[in-house]
């Protein structure tokens, strides 16, 4: 991708920008982060550059044998990389649950949680918890398990002098969500699915909840920061449901689509860089921050999401 894709923001980065170059220079030596859906995609090359910068990386995969796989191939080129695989089906409550529990068996600190796994555009589903799939797996399921895992990353924070980071990693498909917006009585309602609706809204929700996290944490002034983005247009296994749009993206590919080298490299901006220190509350889209859809903004839709979405996770 070149050309006026190549034309740097404030951050000195672009659409071109790489994982490896945003990251060039830091070192992460002593930090933990763990990223969900780590053995494909973007969230392949977000584990193994946060490797190559000397994080302890913890990938939490749906398949322990791919992200066993994607272990052994970093470790082929990093053989001192630290890295863990950790099963967790974001579509699953109790699934999360394990996982957050298992984690803190561990005694590990946290300073960086990317939440970075997430479906799209698939047929109508209901989750093991009887909630509709897209909205189970990218918001439930995160807010679930960034609420689980806040204290650790609140007291890793204050004893390590070093700043928290939870990166969400939304879409410009937030844009395209329902057009009433939210129907919280009708999250699971299969007579009104659209499968690219319930994706955008899903998205819509991994900012929001960026957004009220980042209020609640002002209050508490912990010295964690939230923040969400959108990686680019990025041929990767989550257009597995689409073959229409994934040809499409394939015949313009060229023009509009990133590699997943370059997609990999705001995730890894928010979550390392030095110039986002205290930043918290943002959208990001090439390395650089920028603007969201009004209802992304919008502070009493984000709290009346939260306090939705909690009652979920309370009553299963």
């Amino acid at each position: 991708m070149g050309g006026i894709f190549s034309k740097k923001g404030a951050s000195g980065f672009s659409a071109s920008s790489t994982a490896e170059e945003v990251a060039e220079g830091i070192d992460a030596t002593g930090l933990t982060a763990i990223v969900t859906g780590a053995s494909s995609g973007i969230g392949v090359e977000t584990s193994r550059v946060l490797a190559l910068r000397g994080v302890h990386v913890v990938m939490a995969v749906r398949n322990k044998d791919a992200g066993t796989n994607v272990k052994e191939a970093i470790l082929k080129e990093i053989p001192e990389a630290k890295i863990d695989v950790m099963e967790l089906d974001l579509s699953s409550l109790a699934s999360v649950r394990k996982f957050a529990a298992d984690f803190k068996y561990l005694d590990l600190l946290l300073n960086i949680l990317i939440n970075n796994a997430g479906i799209m555009a698939t047929p109508f589903k209901l989750s093991q918890d009887n909630i509709e799939l897209h909205f189970a797996t990218n918001h439930l399921g995160v807010i679930f398990l960034t609420d689980l895992l806040l204290e650790t990353m609140k007291s890793t924070s204050r004893e390590r002098k070093t700043e928290g980071r939870i990166v969400n990693v939304s879409s410009l498909g937030h844009r395209y969500g329902y057009r009433e917006g939210f129907c919280f009585d009708k999250i699971n309602d299969e007579s009104r699915y659209h499968r690219y609706y319930a994706y955008g809204q899903s998205k819509l929700a991994n900012i929001l909840h960026a957004n009220e996290l980042t209020r609640r944490l002002k209050e508490e002034r912990p010295e964690v920061t939230a923040n969400s983005l959108h990686p680019g247009t990025i041929l990767t296994n989550l257009l597995r449901y689409d073959g229409f749009l994934k040809c499409i993206l394939k015949v313009l590919g060229i023009f509009i689509s990133k590699t997943v080298q370059q997609g990999a490299a705001t995730t890894c901006f928010v979550a390392l860089h030095p110039q986002l220190k205290g930043v918290g509350g943002k959208y990001f889209v090439d390395c650089n921050i920028a603007k969201p859809s009004s209802q992304a903004k919008d502070a009493d839709l984000a709290t009346r999401l939260w306090d939705f979405s909690l009652s979920l996770t309370n009553a299963k």
